[in-house]
């Protein structure tokens, strides 16, 4: 385990500074800088160098990625263009509320997907097996900023029973944190449920017709006991793998979701950093999403190896 985790933290580290080193000289090649996006178009060239200067935009590309990567390396992301605040400050007053966003949707993704699959490979070809994989595909195939449009129209323009925008600084109350998060968890959820339940029967239908679950069965053992003790068990790392992939659809969710709610998380900041050429903002929202990913991938592997004695003494 140990020789796991650190092999996997050093592709980790190497994956994260060649998607650091990508992101910085993509996000400079975009059309614009901050000086032009502050001043408009109407700046004249004097002023537009003069600014520039300032920011330190002038300076040659590979100073400015060697100064922008040994701050990283000190867990300083820079300064923001746009405003003149330090970006971790900036990060910290939204990554909350983004993970607050994302581990709510998670916990409600997660049991929902696997009791619909479980129950789906339990009984396939039921009706309720051929509803839940229409609702799946339905779900999987719908954009998120479509499935989170529709969930505006029907819950917040037509019957108003939840708020459309999602302002979580205002919230004092329970009673007023889950009438804001309702929504958006809800449009974040849906796709991610039926990615994790096509998975998940897909992982277990085949693993219910090896012979030793039904030897459990001839045994006295309930088909659902048999499908939870006996056969989940051994198919706990496949799945376990493949939510984390299916979770890793929030972080391309999150952007539509955060911007039609205009909840004040990390991926609207991101979005408002690219509107403004805020390069430092932009390369440190894009840094932490990979990070994110990375951690993700890892706990998945460590949880499959938990679940499975073959994988640990391997």
């Amino acid at each position: 385990m140990i020789s796991l985790i650190l092999k996997r933290l050093v592709l980790g580290v190497l994956t994260l500074w060649l998607v650091a080193t990508l992101v910085f000289w993509v996000s400079g090649a975009l059309p614009g800088d901050a000086a032009q996006s502050i001043l408009g178009q109407d700046a004249t060239p004097e002023t537009l160098a003069a600014l520039r200067s300032q920011m330190g935009l002038d300076q040659p590309e590979i100073v400015r990625y060697w100064n922008w990567l040994k701050g990283i390396l000190q867990g300083d992301f820079g300064v923001s263009l746009a405003n003149g605040t330090p970006v971790n400050d900036v990060i910290a007053s939204r990554l909350p509320n983004s993970l607050l966003l994302a581990g709510l949707s998670t916990l409600v993704a997660i049991p929902v997907s696997l009791i619909l699959g479980i129950a789906s490979a339990m009984k396939p070809n039921s009706v309720f097996d051929r509803l839940t994989t229409f609702l799946s595909i339905l779900a999987l195939s719908t954009p998120s900023f479509l499935i989170a449009t529709i969930i505006v129209l029907v819950f917040s323009v037509w019957s108003g029973l939840f708020p459309a925008l999602s302002n979580i600084s205002r919230v004092e109350t329970i009673g007023g944190l889950f009438r804001v998060m309702t929504l958006p968890v809800l449009a974040l959820s849906l796709s991610v449920i039926g990615q994790m339940a096509r998975m998940t029967r897909a992982i277990l239908i085949t693993q219910l017709q090896e012979p030793y679950v039904e030897t459990a069965m001839l045994k006295g053992a309930s088909r659902l006991r048999a499908t939870v003790l006996h056969a989940l068990p051994n198919v706990a790392g496949p799945i376990v793998n493949a939510s984390a992939l299916s979770l890793n659809a929030l972080i391309s969710g999150v952007v539509f979701v955060e911007v039609i709610f205009a909840y004040p998380g990390l991926t609207k900041l991101m979005v408002d950093s690219v509107s403004s050429r805020d390069l430092p903002l932009m390369q440190a929202c894009a840094v932490i999403f990979c990070a994110g990913f990375l951690v993700l991938v890892l706990i998945a592997d460590l949880i499959a190896i938990l679940a499975n004695p073959k994988l640990r003494t391997e």
